[in-house]
């Protein structure tokens, strides 16, 4: 777990061109951040500058975050939970950990970003999108000899034994939206088979859901699940990546953004919350760190090469359900015993 603390007002003040008294007046916001390093620093930095707010900052992954804020519940001490796969938001406001909260700038925002913040009790909008699919290495499976998969079933060959790399879904939430998106297209008994015959293909688990993409891109390990917009940032810095998207259908997350329930800043919170839907904030993930993330803004442009979501032959993904809070646990307490007990 990577962990950015944004604390010294005088520190930021210099290095933002931000008057460190104004920001000290303006109050503070604890910032819970679950998309990549280069994107939390980039609205922490870009949000203090703009409001004046001081910003303390923790980066990790949503599943990790979701943990956190359980264990804070009667002592919050986030205000705002930005980012991170839609599931474990639901999650969050199903167990009132996260409170109700009408941005005036809803209006702005594409359906499925609304639809998130209706089905969540208005505790949890979508801020963005993006789809699950295949990485590879190109050079690495050329040099192999192997095939990059195109389809679900491919992963299961013997060619790909010891070659793919996968997120533990206890800490991320991407792993848990493969998981619910295998579920969805199989059934859950012949899910979970899957899973159990894919087991020996896996090289890995790993902590976070980009872990699996990273590992690709350095020639650790030949393909990964993992969200294709995360495979065109690695292929944008150089490195020799390409994609698939699934012939049979794919999940699709939506990440979120919610304020927690009994936060001690919420007014700062609310601040936050209206400013991170705005069409320049809503353009940092790309111009920060190169992500390529559907923005959930309409005025905000699909950034260059990033996959589009229209192209792709998505699932009728259930959120409302899979999103729940017993049935998120239900599934991982069963991968638990079924898959990630197996002996390696």
């Amino acid at each position: 777990m990577r962990t950015a603390r944004w604390t010294a007002a005088i520190a930021l003040a210099g290095m933002l061109g931000v008057d460190a008294a104004p920001a000290a007046a303006q109050g503070t916001l604890n910032l819970y951040c679950s998309v990549q390093i280069e994107w939390c620093q980039a609205i922490a930095n870009n949000f203090q500058r703009d409001s004046g707010i001081r910003v303390n900052m923790t980066q990790r992954g949503s599943g990790e975050t979701l943990a956190a804020i359980r264990a804070e519940g009667q002592n919050p001490r986030g205000d705002v939970w930005f980012g991170g796969t839609g599931d474990p938001h639901l999650a969050a406001g199903e167990e009132n950990l996260t409170q109700a909260y009408e941005s005036p700038n809803r209006t702005q925002l594409h359906d499925w970003a609304l639809r998130q913040w209706e089905q969540s009790g208005r505790r949890a909008v979508g801020v963005y999108a993006g789809a699950v699919g295949f990485g590879y290495n190109t050079e690495l499976l050329a040099r192999k000899g192997i095939e990059p998969p195109r389809c679900w079933a491919d992963l299961v060959q013997p060619r790909f034994r010891g070659e793919i790399q996968v997120a533990n879904p206890n800490s991320s939430g991407t792993a848990y939206v493969i998981i619910a998106t295998l579920v969805q297209l199989m059934g859950e008994d012949q899910a979970f088979a899957y899973m159990r015959q894919l087991h020996p293909n896996i090289n890995s688990y790993a902590r976070s859901g980009t872990g699996p993409i990273k590992a690709v891109a350095r020639g650790e390990t030949g393909v990964s699940l993992s969200f294709v917009h995360d495979a065109v940032t690695e292929r944008n810095a150089g490195f020799p990546v390409a994609y698939t998207t699934p012939c049979e259908g794919t999940g699709y997350e939506i990440g979120s953004m919610s304020i927690i329930r009994g936060a001690r800043n919420v007014n700062q919170a609310r601040r936050f919350y209206d400013w991170a839907l705005t069409e320049p904030a809503q353009r940092l993930g790309f111009e920060a760190g190169g992500q390529l993330q559907t923005p959930a803004n309409r005025s905000a442009p699909l950034p260059p090469n990033a996959p589009d979501l229209s192209q792709i032959r998505l699932i009728e993904y259930d959120f409302a359900k899979y999103g729940r809070a017993a049935e998120r646990r239900r599934l991982i307490e069963r991968w638990d015993r079924e898959v990630g007990s197996l002996p390696r």
